[in-house]
């Protein structure tokens, strides 16, 4: 069985198409999402549309509620402030709905789902290093943990000391537990401007983290057109 997890799609519907399709020839059973269908992009509605779909599970991301007003928009810079209230006003009622139902986490036998960290899932703190894992290990119930928020692809794995890891196929070694920040379909951060995401080998026992190329003329074209900060547009082409 193989499970594709995605995140940080930020309503960019080239990219979310794309890695759907990716994903499809991997041949994936299922589809699970970490959060952030919303933000800096130009297609919400088309993108919650596909996400409510194609994947099983979705956990809240922190645009996802701060569109829909569950957080407060003040730690966001002032282009993501902007994006999120251009999205606000664009959803309509079901998705505003389901944007409020989503869940900080989901936990299963297999893995658990969060968006930014499972000490806290509320505050959307950063995990960006050894260091910060430390605090969400404690409270992972589940041998695998996957994540997103920071649009960095990485792995980290419980032990002393807690390692960090950026191999591209990583093999599942229990008892050690492990986060996976499965990086991001919409908006990469690690200088490479291709989709990513990551698929779970149940049967293998290996997490593969996979990139896609997809349309990034025309995703930026899109929030060119709507009047969003060019500044959400220019970062896609370099991919941070």
């Amino acid at each position: 069985m193989k499970t594709g997890i995605i995140g940080d799609v930020h309503a960019n519907l080239q990219a979310l198409e794309s890695v759907l399709k990716a994903l499809g020839e991997d041949g994936v059973d299922e589809i699970v999402c970490v959060g952030d269908v919303v933000g800096y992009g130009a297609d919400p509605g088309a993108c919650i549309e596909l996400v409510r779909a194609r994947c099983r599970v979705v956990v809240a991301g922190n645009h996802d509620h701060a569109a829909v007003k569950k957080v407060p928009p003040d730690h966001f810079n002032a282009a993501a402030r902007a994006a999120i209230t251009w999205t606000a006003q664009r959803l309509n009622d079901d998705e505003r709905w389901w944007l409020s139902s989503l869940p900080l986490v989901h936990v299963e036998e297999a893995y658990s789902l969060v968006h930014s960290s499972f000490e806290s899932p509320g505050a959307f703190g950063y995990i960006f290093n050894p260091e910060d894992a430390g605090p969400s290990f404690e409270k992972q119930e589940t041998l695998l943990g996957f994540f997103g928020h920071t649009h960095w692809p990485a792995t980290l794995i419980d032990g002393e000391p807690i390692t960090h890891s950026l191999q591209t196929v990583v093999p599942i070694v229990p008892p050690a537990k492990m986060l996976i920040n499965v990086g991001s379909v919409g908006q990469p951060r690690d200088s490479n401007p291709q989709a990513g995401y990551v698929v779970l080998d149940h049967d293998e026992k290996r997490i593969t983290f996979c990139r896609t190329e997809y349309d990034v003329k025309a995703a930026a074209s899109r929030i060119t057109e709507a009047g969003l900060p060019q500044t959400l547009a220019e970062r896609l082409f370099m991919g941070y």
